[in-house]
């Protein structure tokens, strides 16, 4: 199930999760829902836009404090594969206030499996290296998946 174009500088993630494949799939396309787990902890998450299409836009806003006080960062990215409820691919760049889109390109891939009311889930974020700040965030927002889910 694990994206075949995995390679040394993608973080893969993989979760059983104790709810139906449908609720964890809203948890990655419902805004709200979205905002309330994504990011590191303490991490305060604004999901600016998210058109659940293909060629539809991300546009997510993070602020984690830092050791210099709050730091803000934002994510753009264009939804490239769509097979509800099964896989999600996104492509993922940061995104300054002004707007403006700095590499690197990443891309996002979510994959979902139903185990009869449980669900495995694994992620490959391609472009960030399983040693990052990235990867230790990404494990991070995870657990808070895992937690948000009723069960």
């Amino acid at each position: 199930m694990a994206d075949p174009a995995a390679h040394d500088d993608a973080v893969v993630l993989e979760r059983e999760l104790d709810a139906p494949v449908e609720l964890v799939w809203r948890m990655w396309i419902d805004p709200d829902d979205f905002a309330a787990w994504y990011g590191p902890d303490g991490a305060t998450v604004q999901v600016e836009e998210m058109d659940v299409r293909v060629g539809g836009t991300r546009r997510v806003r993070m602020e984690v404090a830092g050791p210099e006080g709050p730091m803000q960062m934002g994510f753009v990215g264009e939804h490239v594969e769509i097979d509800e409820p099964r896989r999600l691919v996104y492509s993922e760049s940061m995104a300054g206030p002004d707007g403006s889109v700095s590499p690197p390109h990443t891309r996002v891939v979510v994959e979902l499996e139903d185990l009869g009311g449980r669900t495995r889930l694994v992620l490959t974020h391609h472009g960030v290296p399983a040693d990052s700040p990235g990867a230790t965030g990404w494990a991070m927002a995870l657990e808070a998946l895992g937690a948000r889910l009723p069960g």
